[in-house]
């Protein structure tokens, strides 16, 4: 396993009901989910699930309800337990581990941010951030500093002695989130962290959570239905349907590429010049170029070169990343980016086969 992969999923399977096993022998003879349920009343949850996680990244599982993003999540610490398949996790594979090695992993390792947040209604916003190392054994003496540092590091400074109920849905998960930084895990699992919030208010924990990953570089797994969230937040996009990965990758390559229909319905309505990036149409530099209309960075959304060239299709932008040229920006082609593409011959090629 490469130094850089910090999660590793292989050949993950789940079913649910009184004979999985028994039932993955369907599966694997190519029964899908409506038919394994609708013949042997057995759940398919996840099938045959391959998912990289890099260190230091952002990994968005998406997809609607009942596509198993919930129960994939839920592997990776063992809270489920697989019918088959391997987790690997720091080269270790988790599916070996005894109960005081997942014990370990779940106190010390990840960490959770849950959607209904969970907190502990009877606890002080101190006493609910410091849990993860109070759980270790550690005296309030030595945990409440720690607690306390990450308390004002999401924005709840001197609300130490505040309980839940007096708090805001908003301000309620950023002790989740200064909960699971106060564990000091490696890897933060959230599972639809932001879905129970109102729209502003997830706006802002999306940047908040960007923010502290700038700062951080924690290994995310983020789980989410909401696809504007996703192309947001992500690195490395999972996109599953029926328990089974649809597409993965860069999200941006994504969106210019979408390798099945289910993935071009999914993004039909997306703004695409609000999360298209300049650094995914941009164009090799090139010697022949003629002159240019001035310089966009590689990470500008597509929207802000739109409006910067007043729409004058006949310009082109020098691409600069820290300052530095990477490429050109034509806006004719940036108009055809524009335009949603069907599944990609290759894409389809590949199911097929």
């Amino acid at each position: 396993m490469s130094d850089d992969i910090k999660i590793s999923i292989r050949h993950l399977y789940k079913i649910f009901g009184p004979d999985p096993k028994g039932a993955l022998e369907h599966v694997h003879a190519g029964t899908g989910k409506a038919e394994l349920w609708e013949n042997h009343e057995h759940v398919l949850g996840l099938r045959d699930i391959n998912v990289e996680m890099m260190a230091g990244k952002i990994t968005v599982i998406m997809g609607l309800s009942g596509s198993g993003k919930s129960t994939l999540i839920r592997h990776l610490n063992r809270l489920i337990e697989p019918t088959a398949g391997e987790v690997w996790v720091n080269g270790e594979n988790v599916l070996d581990f005894d109960q005081k090695q997942l014990r370990r992993l779940r106190r010390e390792n990840m960490s959770m941010v849950f959607q209904k947040f969970a907190l502990l209604p009877h606890r002080t916003i101190l006493e609910n951030a410091g849990t993860p190392l109070e759980v270790r054994g550690y005296e309030r003496k030595d945990w409440e500093d720690e607690a306390r540092k990450w308390l004002a590091r999401v924005g709840l400074e001197g609300l130490d002695d505040q309980h839940p109920h007096q708090l805001s849905g908003g301000m309620q998960q950023r002790v989740g989130i200064a909960r699971a930084l106060t564990s000091n895990a490696d890897v933060m699992l959230m599972d639809e962290a932001f879905s129970a919030l109102d729209p502003l208010i997830r706006t802002d924990m999306q940047n908040l959570l960007l923010e502290l990953q700038e700062e951080l570089h924690k290994t995310i797994v983020f789980i989410t239905h909401d696809l504007d969230e996703s192309l947001k937040l992500a690195d490395h996009l999972v996109i599953l349907k029926d328990g089974a990965v649809i597409q993965q990758g860069e999200p941006q390559k994504i969106l210019l590429k979408p390798n099945d229909p289910y993935i071009v319905d999914f993004i039909s309505d997306i703004n695409r010049a609000r999360v298209l990036r300049v650094r995914s149409v941009m164009e090799p530099l090139s010697e022949a170029r003629g002159p240019m209309a001035g310089d966009v960075d590689h990470n500008d959304n597509l929207e802000g070169v739109i409006a910067l060239s007043e729409g004058d299709t006949n310009l082109c932008y020098r691409v600069v990343k820290n300052g530095e040229p990477v490429g050109v920006l034509s806006v004719k082609e940036l108009v055809r980016a524009l335009v949603p593409s069907a599944a990609s011959d290759e894409g389809l090629r590949a199911k097929a086969s």
